[in-house]
């Protein structure tokens, strides 16, 4: 029998419901979690036989068409017995030889797995891609973009003076946020473009651009203003990462790197670090993206600055049409972050109440 909606309640029931509510949720959360677990569990073992039968009995491709066969009459209501999805337990299992329980791998769904077995060449990069899939929730799609960009590769690979301005782990966590090439083409630009049309086209692809400079990254604004005694200077990019807790400048340069670029940067990271940060914000990082470098000449250029900073190029370079043809288009991928205009007022708040602390 349902009771009255104007039933009096007792202090404190809406407060209950809420926590039940969240109660069922994370338990049906878990419940799936456990038996996408236990599936691939099966999916991995049914391969590793595959694989020791073949070894032992020579099996050729007939014979697993024919065990595909039995299975799926034996168990109409599962739809990942096929034939083709039996190589891929296969592959699955010479892909990962060791029991995969306590693996990041176990606790992604079968359609990351098989992009994972698909794209990635070494054991290095499927055990990367598939520890960052499961750290990041990423889909299937963006995990497909990732690899097609080849993420691993450029992922923390920006020279920088972070070694030497932050201590270790820190450094470590820095360098990972700075790859080297960005790939902006995405924005559909070619040739080259001037450092405010780059910029903008970053801005109004914020989704993209957040994708691309990696995890974590929130937008705070563009041209940020800044008012050092009469003086404006505007920051063109400020990022704050979330999980590292810090603020992230970024300077955009078309063309070669110039020593002189680091200069300006190591300035604005220090404006940043000294209005915006917090004392329990990390300490701000600047990363210049660049045209083209001389990696000799950014690392000149970087050791005596007195602020953490990469210098990193950006490419607009196009993938091999079969490949453009695989990736995920503009409507499949997830947006992690929609676009807002910065809070400039927030920022110029920011700015008075420090000056007043001072």
């Amino acid at each position: 029998m349902t009771e009255p909606r104007d039933l009096a309640l007792p202090t404190g029931y809406t407060d209950l419901l809420g926590e039940l509510k969240n109660r069922v949720r994370a338990a049906r959360t878990r419940a799936m979690r456990t038996v996408n677990t236990q599936l691939i569990e099966l999916y991995w073992s049914i391969g590793k036989t595959i694989l020791e039968r073949q070894d032992v009995e020579n099996w050729g491709s007939g014979v697993i068409g024919r065990l595909a066969d039995d299975l799926r009459t034996e168990f109409p209501e599962m739809k990942g017995l096929s034939r083709r999805n039996l190589f891929y337990m296969r592959g699955f299992a010479a892909a990962w030889p060791e029991p995969i329980v306590q693996q990041p791998v176990a606790q992604l769904p079968w359609g990351h797995i098989t992009v994972l077995l698909d794209k990635a060449a070494t054991p290095d990069e499927r055990t990367w891609y598939a520890s960052s899939a499961v750290q990041y929730g990423w889909s299937r799609n963006v995990l497909m973009n990732m690899m097609m960009n080849k993420s691993m590769e450029r992922t923390g690979a920006a020279p920088s003076n972070f070694v030497q301005q932050l201590a270790a782990p820190d450094s470590e966590l820095a360098q990972q946020m700075a790859k080297d090439p960005y790939n902006f083409e995405f924005l559909g630009l070619s040739g080259e473009v001037a450092e405010r049309d780059l910029e903008n086209a970053l801005t109004s692809r914020i989704t993209e651009t957040l994708r691309e400079l990696g995890p974590g990254f929130s937008f705070v604004g563009r041209q940020v203003h800044f008012d050092v005694d009469g003086d404006d200077f505007y920051v063109d990019l400020l990022f704050f990462h979330i999980e590292q807790s810090r603020y992230v400048v970024i300077e955009l340069k078309t063309g070669k790197f110039q020593p002189e670029y680091a200069g300006k940067l190591n300035f604005y990271v220090a404006l940043v670090d000294d209005v915006l940060r917090r004392d329990h914000h990390n300490e701000t990082i600047g990363i210049l993206i660049c045209g083209t470098k001389n990696d000799r000449s950014v690392r000149y250029s970087l050791g005596r600055s007195t602020s953490p900073m990469a210098v990193a190029a950006y490419t607009y370079d196009k993938l091999p049409p079969a490949e453009q043809e695989a990736l995920p288009n503009e409507g499949h991928i997830v947006a992690a972050l929609e676009w807002a205009e910065p809070d400039t007022e927030a920022l110029e708040s920011a700015k008075s109440n420090r000056r007043r602390m001072d």
